[in-house]
C-alpha cells in the first residue's frame, strides 16, 4: 500500500487503535504493573497512547507510545 499521507496516516493511527483494544494482552505480561488506564490520542501529526499504571507499592506511572511511520523513501 502506498502511503499518501503521513500527517497522521491511517497505517498509524490503525496501530495507535490497536494498543489500546490489546489492554488486557499487555496486562498479562506486566508482572510489577497493572494497567489503570489507557486511550489514544489521534488528533497529532504522529498519535500517541497514553498508558497509565498502578505498581505493586501502589503508585501510578505514565507512559506516552507515540506511533511514527518513516517515509517509504527513508532506508535504514
Amino acid at each position: 500500500m502506498k502511503t499518501e499521507s503521513y500527517n497522521p496516516s491511517p497505517p498509524e493511527v490503525e496501530l495507535a487503535k490497536a494498543i489500546v483494544s490489546i489492554k488486557e494482552e499487555l496486562n498479562n505480561g506486566l508482572s510489577f504493573h497493572t494497567i489503570i488506564d489507557i486511550n489514544a490520542d489521534l488528533n497529532h501529526d504522529n498519535p500517541r497512547v497514553h498508558i497509565t499504571t498502578k505498581d505493586n507499592d501502589g503508585d501510578n506511572h505514565e507512559f506516552v507510545i507515540k506511533v511514527i511511520q518513516r517515509p517509504d523513501s527513508i532506508k535504514e
